[in-house]
């Protein structure tokens, strides 16, 4: 078998194909592999085709519904009832644990769902045919005499409950499946609070009045505060338009530019190929939204260019998780948890856009920072590679630019986030035409709209299990008691409130998926920090860049893992840089959470406090790179980087005082490291 290195090295001019490569597999079995939401099922023959059309037919309706006011929690449950189904059909009853299961890319979508296996046939069985009816069934169930259903919401009839459990089980197994057993064993863990919860003793925190089966389940089942609550309504709406979105522009081959674009921008530059890297991810993760196939679509690429250039393994792996994991956090297609952010809040998703302008500046600040210590400290050199240049290549296909502006401009202009992202499709549509191999005919069109749909699959699972967390936190008012505890714990300390928080969902990153652990996050912790006066904007940012950031956190940071099995790098080294690279997005949601001035850098300031507020904290990541690069003029040593790291996290305070106080420790700082550069010890070190 091929290597996915060898393979790059012949898709990118000026690659040889003859250099050293590292045996790993192809870029979709990698991605089927590590990234955590993909269907693992490759559906042949008519059953294929037929959910191709199901997929298309709903991601028709969801396209239609944004022009054509519909009924919220009829659509809702409508839309649970079509992707239910198709999760049983699309996914296999037996899973293998987190760090191996898979997530998808459009292109990669429809080979999922056409190509055939390599042995045998990979269709579903007969239980997964019934599950997938059952699924149907209770779905649907409420839709039949609707009115009728919604006014027996504090008396269901047994035939009521029964279809409500029955959902919820199905729910679960879906979940179960497609991101692993986790997740339902937590949902299991809450729904037996809120059962038993009753019998703790009265003088608990956590006690409540208890509630019984038929209530439970009416609470989940009959109304918008369990599985059709908002986290799904979430996955129906934006995700799916999102979605459909990306795919569009992967068919037309919006993809292959942005990489190619990336190689183009820096040629004559020792960190050139570093630099690439970061941009390219930056660019691709428009398309794939997921921060595990950006990292390894682009790794298969790119990683043969960083050998070239000097880059260890675990060097490059770190790069190649980084710049993936930044998808998920940059405009103007941010993660699934920043549409949730847009719906709790209120707001436009323009303005969560707003928010999160700044800290992905410094994020990717953080990472060219540390890409150009590197570069330095590593020796890397120039790698020749015989591409198009920049100009041509934006003169040719430019043009798939303006889809990704043109959604700003649409919500700017005063339209519906529903109906720029449709509006936004529909020019990348037209758009397409410009190029002779990628227009989008009737059959690409149709494959594309039914990637959308497919892609959801595993979201909509994972948010109405997420939706049944929540039902039982209104129900049980499980958030305000939790947020008492976490509160008491820190003695009302908002910094360490602020450090358990970030620990806390953290650690529930590790065994959930990002949007699932935001949800969480968000109903048991928000609550803790919004009691000690941090704003809500400000507490779900936080909540939200650490849910994230949980995908690079070892030990079980799969887009790092993914990218050293395409390095052939030691995966526990490869975590270890991608975290060195993505640490300043550790510790600039600190800054927005603990002081005022911080706000500034959600863009909740005048725009002078805000470009001051981003000059501080660009500083202070400067010195937190030459802390863990080992580097400033020259190699750093000691005490130097102790000073820095000092510096960076006092700056990142942004109040006038602790401001100047960092100056001061990064001043001193340099000029300790010019004194010590002149030693003929320090000189003599390579």
């Amino acid at each position: 078998m091929q290597s996915a290195a060898q393979d790059a090295d012949r898709r990118i001019p000026g690659g040889t194909g003859t250099e050293e490569t590292t045996p790993v597999r192809s870029t979709e079995e990698l991605i089927a592999e590590f990234d955590e939401e993909r269907p693992a099922r490759r559906l042949s023959g008519p059953l294929a085709r037929a959910v191709g059309a199901v997929a298309l037919g709903v991601s028709v309706y969801a396209l239609y519904a944004v022009f054509v006011p519909v009924q919220v929690l009829p659509y809702r449950m409508g839309f649970l009832a079509a992707v239910l189904p198709l999760t049983f059909l699309c996914y296999r009853a037996r899973v293998r644990p987190r760090r191996h299961r898979p997530r998808r890319t459009a292109e990669t979508e429809a080979a999922a769902t056409e190509a055939p296996p390599a042995k045998g046939r990979d269709n579903p069985g007969v239980l997964d045919w019934i599950l997938a009816g059952l699924s149907l069934v209770v779905c649907a169930y409420p839709l039949v005499g609707f009115d009728d259903f919604i006014r027996r919401v504090y008396e269901p009839s047994v035939l009521d409950v029964a279809m409500g459990l029955g959902c919820l089980v199905l729910v679960l197994e879906a979940t179960r499946r497609t991101v692993g057993a986790i997740l339902p064993a937590i949902c299991l863990g809450f729904l037996a609070y809120a059962y038993y919860g009753g019998y703790l003793p009265v003088d608990w925190s956590l006690g409540h009045r208890g509630y019984d089966i038929d209530r439970i389940v009416a609470h989940l089942y009959m109304g918008t505060e369990g599985l059709f609550g908002v986290p799904l309504d979430v996955a129906a709406t934006y995700i799916v338009l999102f979605a459909i979105y990306g795919a569009v522009l992967e068919y037309s081959g919006a993809g292959e530019f942005f990489v190619n674009i990336s190689f183009a921008a820096f040629r004559r530059s020792n960190a050139a190929a570093g630099r690439t890297v970061t941009l390219a991810g930056f660019l691709l993760g428009t398309v794939s939204g997921s921060g595990t196939a950006t990292a390894v679509s682009l790794g298969s690429v790119a990683w043969p260019v960083l050998r070239r250039a000097g880059y260890p393994r675990e060097s490059g792996g770190g790069i190649l998780a980084a710049a993936g994991i930044g998808a998920i956090l940059s405009p103007p297609t941010l993660g699934a948890a920043a549409f949730i952010i847009a719906e709790y809040l209120k707001v436009s998703y323009l303005t969560v856009l707003l928010y999160a302008t700044v800290p992905t500046i410094l994020y990717y600040l953080g990472i060219i920072l540390a890409i150009e210590i590197d570069a330095r400290r590593l020796g890397t050199r120039e790698v020749e590679l015989d591409t198009p240049s920049a100009g041509r290549l934006l003169a040719r296909f430019g043009y798939h630019f303006s889809s990704l502006i043109a959604i700003v401009v649409f919500m700017a202009l005063g339209l519906s986030p529903f109906r720029a992202v449709v509006y936004a499709t529909v020019l990348a549509f037209l758009l397409s035409f410009l190029d002779r191999e990628r227009r989008l005919g009737p059959r690409r069109t149709a494959k594309a709209l039914s990637a959308g749909t497919i892609s959801v699959l595993p979201v909509a699972a994972t948010t109405a299990a997420a939706g049944i967390i929540v039902g039982v936190v209104t129900l049980t008012g499980l958030g305000l008691k939790g947020s008492r505890i976490i509160v008491d714990l820190a003695g009302g300390d908002l910094l360490l409130t602020t450090a358990v928080a970030a620990l806390a969902v953290l650690v529930l990153g590790l065994a959930v998926p990002v949007t699932a652990s935001f949800i969480i996050a968000a109903v048991i912790i928000g609550p803790a920090l919004q009691t000690l006066g941090v704003p809500p904007e400000a507490t779900y940012m936080f909540i939200f860049y650490y849910a994230v950031l949980s995908e690079v956190t070892p030990p079980t940071a799969l887009a790092a893992v993914a990218a050293s099995a395409i390095t052939g790098g030691d995966a526990i080294k490869t975590m270890m840089m991608a975290w060195k690279y993505t640490l300043p997005a550790f510790l600039v949601p600190f800054a927005f959470v603990l002081a005022p001035a911080g706000r500034a850098l959600l863009g909740q300031a005048p725009l002078p406090q805000v470009l001051l507020a981003l000059a501080v904290s660009a500083v202070a990541v400067a010195a937190l790179a030459a802390a863990t690069g080992g580097w400033m003029i020259r190699g750093a040593g000691v005490p130097e980087r102790v000073l820095c790291a000092a510096a960076a996290l006092v700056l990142l305070y942004l109040e006038p005082v602790t401001v100047v106080t960092g100056l001061v420790l990064l001043a001193v700082a340099l000029a300790v490291h010019l004194v010590l550069r002149r030693s003929p010890d320090r000189r003599a070190r390579p």
